[in-house]
């Protein structure tokens, strides 16, 4: 089979898998269970550049592999999967139709550009980026679930306005030049642990909500 299926790209295979699992119910009408997978990926994201930068003896072909995969599944976990979500809520051929379009369309521009950047840097340091140019795409698993929490402090007629221009924010965000530090490992691990107790209050107050 053509491809790399070791160890360092497990974490963006399961990611990518969870998206997939969340679009569909987003068409069964489970939206909470939709977002209970775009948090996932986004811990799965969290922890895959780490993995695979655990691995000393990666080949240029293997680090090359994993910046296209990596990309290729985030703008389906962080640009299709919100789209979906906040399309479903409703005014589809209004704000619905534009924050879905603007969702995609700039996560893609903006993973795009992070790519031709970032094997343009790994050609001149072998040192780990510090910042990235423009808001990382896979901040829609930290801030549209958090939307989604506070959903009974909303108007339920407000709520669809909210969400989707929510969504447009974070596309313009996506591609706005603009310097964002990146995580340090504590970080990361307060990241890790606010995803962790998200899940745990989706899991025991989305299930009563429509």
């Amino acid at each position: 089979m053509i491809g790399f299926y070791n160890y360092t790209v497990i974490l963006t295979y399961l990611s990518l898998c969870s998206a997939v699992v969340g679009i569909t119910q987003v068409f069964e009408g489970r939206d909470y269970i939709a977002i209970l997978c775009l948090l996932i990926s986004g811990i799965c994201d969290l922890f895959d550049g780490k993995v695979a930068r655990h691995k000393k003896d990666r080949t240029d072909q293997e680090k090359v592999f994993g910046i296209q995969i990596d990309s290729l599944a985030d703008i389906v976990c962080f640009g299709v999967l919100p789209a979906c979500i906040g399309y479903n809520y409703g005014f589809n051929y209004g704000l619905g139709l534009v924050s879905a379009v603007l969702i995609v369309l700039c996560g893609l521009i903006r993973l795009g550009y992070f790519n031709v950047m970032e094997q343009e840097r790994q050609q001149t340091t072998s040192e780990n980026r510090k910042e990235y140019q423009g808001l990382p795409i896979t901040t829609s698993s930290i801030i549209l679930p958090l939307l989604f929490l506070g959903k009974h402090n909303i108007p339920d007629e407000a709520y669809p306005y909210v969400f989707q221009a929510f969504m447009v924010l974070l596309a313009v965000l996506f591609v706005l030049n603009i310097k964002v530090k990146k995580l340090s490992a504590k970080s990361i691990f307060l990241m890790f642990t606010l995803v962790a107790l998200l899940i745990l209050g989706l899991w025991k107050f989305a299930p009563f909500k429509k």
